[in-house]
């Protein structure tokens, strides 16, 4: 029987400060709820910070991972994941920012490789350079997500993307329009679309804006997981959940979780059989 692989994402965007990372985790809450296994893997090398907003406090980061891959001293995936939660691990960009220039990106897919198969997504939360990290796991990515909000040198970002994506005959990436910021919008959904010369494929709306929402992290939530949001702002989430639908549509697919469920209960019907 062929071994399922998790589906890969990179979450990027075309400029700082679009809410790229907060999409991260709460994509990464969604897919709890769901009960899939999600790793996050932090490549925003310089200004990563997953672990600061999930109060983590992991003992080897992507530095010592592929450092440890590259000198034949690998051993286990677990080494090197921080559990967050039941479903969601994570893998920590480099603590130090002087290893930020030892990873290679050579080595991505040696660290896809050694993962896929424990998880259901891989989210690659990354920064925006155009730079040989991000491109190799761009063509590493079952799917690519763009962040984008309402500014103007980001939409004229998107376009030069948009345009570049068209020539490579590129088709795997979604745009997302985050709505849910403190930012007053000059362009309409219908301008922002002839601007970028692309379709919006999802919308996080203005509703979904969370006053509050450094208190969450300050107390290492994720803002889905958490039940006055689920209460609160059902619009978003419903949006969400959508955007989810396209990483993982779970009624399709028997998730990790519900494959390990399955075998843990064949084992112990085998020992009941045994001990009769």
């Amino acid at each position: 029987m062929a071994i399922k692989e998790a589906k890969v994402v990179t979450i990027t965007s075309v400029k700082g400060g679009t809410g790229k990372t907060v999409t991260t985790l709460n994509l990464a809450g969604i897919l709890e709820n769901r009960k899939l296994k999600v790793l996050i893997i932090d490549l925003d090398l310089y200004a990563g910070g997953i672990d600061l907003l999930l109060k983590l406090e992991p003992k080897r980061d992507l530095f010592n991972l592929i450092d440890d891959v590259n000198n034949n001293q690998f051993e286990s995936i677990d080494d090197y994941t921080c559990k967050y939660s039941e479903y969601i691990d994570v893998i920590t960009s480099p603590h130090d920012p002087r290893n930020a220039n030892k990873i290679y990106s050579k080595y991505l897919n040696l660290v896809l490789g050694k993962t896929k198969s424990r998880y259901d997504v891989i989210l690659v939360d990354t920064n925006h350079f155009m730079n040989d990290i991000n491109l190799v796991m761009f063509d590493a990515s079952d799917e690519i997500v763009y962040i984008i909000d309402n500014d103007l040198i980001g939409l004229k970002n998107m376009r030069t993307m948009v345009s570049i994506y068209t020539d490579m005959e590129k088709k795997n990436y979604k745009i997302i329009l985050n709505e849910a910021k403190k930012q007053k919008g000059y362009f309409t959904p219908y301008d922002i679309k002839h601007m970028i010369n692309n379709n919006i494929n999802y919308t996080i709306p203005s509703s979904f804006y969370i006053k509050n929402i450094e208190k969450y992290f300050l107390d290492g939530k994720i803002p889905t997981l958490d039940k006055r949001i689920k209460s609160y702002h059902k619009k978003g989430l419903a949006n969400l959940e959508k955007i989810a639908n396209l990483l993982y549509k779970v009624e399709k697919k028997e998730s990790k979780a519900q494959i390990e469920e399955q075998k843990k209960v064949e084992i112990q019907n085998m020992l009941n059989e045994t001990r009769k």
